[in-house]
């Protein structure tokens, strides 16, 4: 194995241009290509995710939908929009964030296919990461066994050489973090907290603008968090014995210098070393779906995620600790639907964002009798 890491060169930026616009349908999902009742709980589970609208088929009965469904970033564990499409063999991706619009809800026992397409390139003329730095940007759709778009997502990715990207030291100032015990009885009274909405409808007449949502907390983040996120999203590049054989032969470029493969980083400290970050942290499709967790437990069961904008500004490491947020901006009409917009984030222990980003929602109205679901194939 090569003491040196790949470098970027033109014929990789030839070949990724060459991509645009192509149209392309994965043979295989990357987790699952159904939502059954177990799929949805691993995901909801390794997103540490209590609702009963996931998990509890006798709940979900009770409710509007009449079954249980998926969150709505469930669809994470069937394909990541994160513009990996594009061919830099051998450079460090990092997921940068998503913009997902939502049409259907998930219903359980749903099958997806996928297509994907690399919609642009764009090199970074002034990156403090590395020498030569590209986004890649995607979009995703993801179509149900009915035939009926369920969502698409609009995805980008930062390309950037290893090497490079360890003697910046851009990020070498990120360090863990140490709690006294206030800390952590903090930490979990925020877990007590938590309100999931659920059957009590949150009606689209009684919110304002800067009302806020109810946090959700997620940490400290342990290795364990991470390792269950993965059984319940799953990835494409971790395998096992002749499975990982075979894939290396295919893609002889994806290991790290120590064997690892390249998403080590989010459970090794020496492999996120050769990146140029100190220590493992989470996904970044991990933490997009946290927002999500914050919307879906404001709106309750009869309300909608519509739109669900994020992007990552900072790393999460092992023993950081964040806070999804959230605010309402304004709220209004769109296609005859009553609609809320929320502005939301990401924060950790020292009161840094982590992910920024935006939402739409859709809630019941009682002045004008409508119920989000009616729309979307649920009869009431």
């Amino acid at each position: 194995m090569s003491n040196d890491y790949a470098k970027i060169s033109d014929d990789m930026v030839e070949k990724s241009r060459s991509r645009i616009g192509e149209i392309y349908s994965p043979k295989e999902p990357y987790h699952n290509w159904a939502a059954t009742s177990d799929t949805i709980r691993h995901f909801a589970r390794g997103l540490g995710d209590p609702n009963p609208l996931w998990t509890d088929a006798e709940y979900a009965r009770k409710t509007g939908y009449g079954c249980i469904v998926a969150p709505p970033c469930f669809l994470y564990s069937v394909f990541w929009p994160d513009a990996k499409g594009a061919c830099f063999p051998g450079i460090h991706g990092w997921h940068a964030g998503n913009d997902w619009q939502f049409y259907k809800p998930i219903m359980v026992d749903d099958s997806f296919t996928v297509t994907d397409t690399i919609t642009d390139l764009v090199e970074k003329t002034k990156s403090k990461m590395a020498k030569r730095t590209f986004i890649g940007y995607c979009k995703t759709t993801y179509t149900n066994q009915r035939g009926e778009i369920v969502a698409t997502a609009s995805g980008w990715n930062i390309f950037a050489e290893r090497d490079a990207a360890k003697e910046s030291a851009k990020y070498s100032e990120i360090r863990q973090h140490a709690y006294a015990v206030k800390d952590f009885k903090k930490i979990e009274e925020d877990y007590d907290r938590e309100e999931i909405r659920g059957a009590n409808p949150r009606y689209w007449e009684d919110v304002e603008a800067g009302e806020e949502l109810m946090p959700v907390v997620k940490g400290p983040l342990t290795t364990a968090d991470i390792i269950c996120w993965l059984m319940g999203a799953g990835s494409p590049y971790l395998k096992a014995h002749k499975f990982a054989l075979d894939y290396r032969r295919r893609h002889p470029q994806i290991a790290m210098k120590g064997g690892e493969v390249a998403e080590a980083v989010h459970f090794d400290d020496g492999t996120a070393k050769d990146v140029g970050v100190q220590y493992s942290y989470d996904y970044g499709s991990q933490r997009i779906s946290w927002l999500g967790h914050l919307l879906t437990n404001w709106i309750g069961d009869d309300g909608f995620v519509k739109r669900l904008y994020a992007k990552l500004v900072g790393f999460n490491l092992v023993t950081h600790t964040t806070w999804c947020k959230g605010r309402v901006t304004d709220k209004g009409e769109e296609d005859g639907e009553p609609v809320v917009y929320c502005e939301i984030w990401c924060e950790n222990q020292s009161g840094q964002k982590t992910a920024v980003g935006n939402a739409t929602v859709v809630l019941p109205s009682k002045e004008k009798d409508f119920w989000p679901l009616a729309g979307r194939g649920i009869s009431k």
